[in-house]
């Protein structure tokens, strides 16, 4: 009995990390008869076992890790392509950010709100004629697309700028908002509005692609998944760049350092 505490004793306090240590345990059980060389020895493997598993397990923390490997995937696609089309997606969710959420509403910026006219997608300037009569007021003449002025009613009140024209005969005024933390809070939520369609059309490049090897004659299960998984490595990082980009962005309309 005493042996069997002692060798409990052991195998709680001691690492047993070598076959050593084992022969130790052993030579102390043998010195009584009534405890049983086998059974102990077991406890003392599976001692040895147990720390051994809890050493792998930090050995194998950060491990799993996607690489991207242009080279492997360039076999199978065209990889700078991948890239250039979510590039322009990021690059476009920038040129939104700065036509559409100036603290300050310009002719320039409101120029550019896209008006849908039977189907199809016009810049407001391809309609109207758009001035700036004071520092308050900007004037669009429709006088040249007057079947246009419903489109672009409610285009300019769902831009994103806190805008809400006046219509008199053929004429709109736009009233320039003030700069107020409400309206901020406006601009810092349309942000996030705009950062989310450029992480979803990033997303459908992604799906695109990886449905494109799925399909892809010659191709191994294992190696389509890994591709797969590659491409989405590529996709987060340039989410994680317009993410970035967003969070300066908000900081900027909120007016935080």
């Amino acid at each position: 009995m005493l042996c069997s505490r002692l060798l409990l004793h052991c195998a709680r306090t001691t690492r047993l990390s070598s076959l050593q240590s084992i022969k130790s345990i052993h030579s102390i059980i043998k010195s009584n008869n009534n405890v049983s060389i086998n059974y102990q020895t077991s406890l003392a493997v599976q001692s040895v076992r147990l720390y051994a598993k809890g050493k792998d397990k930090k050995k194998d923390k950060g491990k799993g890790k996607v690489q991207v490997n242009e080279s492997q995937l360039g076999e199978l696609f065209n990889v700078e392509t991948l890239k250039n089309q979510m590039e322009r997606i990021v690059d476009s969710m920038k040129e939104d950010f700065t036509k559409h959420l100036s603290l300050r509403s310009t002719a320039g910026s409101i120029e550019s709100i896209l008006v849908n006219v039977d189907g199809q997608e016009h810049t407001l300037q391809e309609l109207a004629q758009i001035v700036r009569k004071n520092p308050k007021t900007i004037v669009v003449n429709m006088s040249i697309f007057p079947q246009a002025i419903p489109a672009a009613l409610k285009a300019i009140q769902k831009s994103g700028m806190n805008l809400n024209p006046q219509q008199e005969g053929t004429t709109l005024y736009i009233p320039v908002p003030k700069v107020t933390k409400e309206h901020r809070e406006n601009l810092a939520k349309n942000a996030k509005t705009i950062f989310n369609k450029c992480r979803d059309n990033i997303k459908d490049v992604q799906n695109k692609q990886n449905k494109s090897l799925k399909r892809k004659e010659g191709v191994s299960v294992d190696l389509a998944r890994n591709a797969e998984q590659q491409v989405t490595v590529i996709a987060d990082t340039y989410i994680a760049q317009a993410e970035k980009i967003l969070e300066s962005k908000q900081n900027e309309l909120i007016g935080k350092d």
